[in-house]
């Protein structure tokens, strides 16, 4: 019988439940562009008014993970943290180089902007010819010479989360808590990690305003891991103010090269360092929380860390030149 993707907006509109192939066969025909954007908007303003059960959840985000390659990493730490994104939020961008430097693995699928919130790839698209979308080997082959990478989704990794990521943005239905699961979930179950960490923002500076949400969020994605077998820690921030002292994808480099260098603002260390030291406990790669923060502290310290920043820039392409030159970076026209 001949797929009627109409009846299917129809099914969700009215709030009736969708079949695990019926969303198995929607993600199909979206990675392989059958379907209309409009009618793919529609369909996913039918889930942000209806929502998405528990287990339609969880088959759209198997099906978004299987809709590309999926990694096999063999190291001991395959680790990586997401967060929901908020003004100033260039965690990640400090967080990845300081796990590399103590030899974890993290290989990071990261988005671009969502709403008003910056999104991680779009940081670091302002280094000159840093270049986001790599290859399923040129992944691999940054996991064994750099220890961690910094992409974006393509045809390759997750290629209907990077449709429909884009089209949420565009319809106004970023804030739907099933399918903000299903796109942090298909990327990382596709990156084959066993430990994420994900931070959930909340307040006026990040897309999820109200507490309740994000508590709701939180629940579903440990859910989630716990169905998939996959270790979560889960934390909700306050996004009531901008993180660190930067705002803005040139400047939010440069603050995390200087967070690297030793210049460390207060509320963006104390996030920093109390995700990094849940990394390090609940992977038992240390034993103590002052074990992990004398760790932390010795490769930034020793400068390490901004090694392995340095590092990552060079092998996806980025002038490295930037670390010690913050002018090679693009500047605003007024200042």
């Amino acid at each position: 019988m001949e797929f009627n993707f109409l009846s299917l907006i129809r099914k969700k509109r009215d709030g009736l439940e969708l079949t695990k192939k019926e969303i198995e066969i929607f993600i199909k025909k979206l990675v392989n562009q059958e379907i209309p954007d409009y009618q793919t908007s529609a369909f996913l303003m039918a889930i942000y008014f209806q929502g998405l059960n528990f287990r339609e959840t969880a088959d759209l985000t198997l099906a978004m993970m299987r809709s590309g390659r999926i990694f096999r990493f063999k190291e001991k730490y395959v680790v990586d943290k997401h967060s929901t994104g908020g003004v100033g939020d260039k965690v990640s961008l400090i967080l990845a180089p300081i796990l590399a430097a103590l030899g974890f693995k993290i290989p990071m699928i990261a988005g671009r902007a969502l709403g008003h919130t910056g999104g991680t790839i779009d940081k670091l698209a302002s280094i000159p010819n840093f270049k986001t979308k790599l290859t399923y080997q040129e992944c691999e082959n940054a996991i064994k010479e750099v220890g961690f990478f910094i992409a974006e989704q393509t045809e390759e990794m997750v290629p209907a989360d990077k449709y429909l990521y884009s089209l949420r943005d565009a319809t106004a239905t970023v804030e739907s808590i099933p399918l903000i699961v299903a796109s942090i979930m298909s990327k990382k179950l596709a990156e084959d990690i066993n430990f994420l960490l994900l931070d959930i923002k909340t307040g006026n500076g990040a897309f999820l305003e109200k507490f309740a949400d994000a508590k709701k969020l939180a629940e579903t994605i440990i859910k989630i891991g716990k169905l998939l077998k996959k270790k979560i820690s889960v934390f909700i921030t306050d996004m009531n103010q901008p993180l660190g002292k930067a705002i803005g994808n040139s400047l939010e480099v440069i603050e995390a090269i200087e967070f690297l260098k030793g210049s460390q603002p207060i509320d963006l260390k104390e996030i920093v360092f109390t995700f990094t030291k849940e990394f390090l406990i609940r992977t038992k790669f240390a034993k103590s929380k002052e074990e992990a923060e004398g760790l932390i502290n010795k490769v930034i310290k020793e400068g390490k860390a901004l090694e392995k920043f340095r590092e990552m820039i060079k092998n996806q392409g980025g002038k490295e030149a930037i670390i010690e030159n913050y002018n090679l970076l693009p500047k605003a026209r007024y200042q």
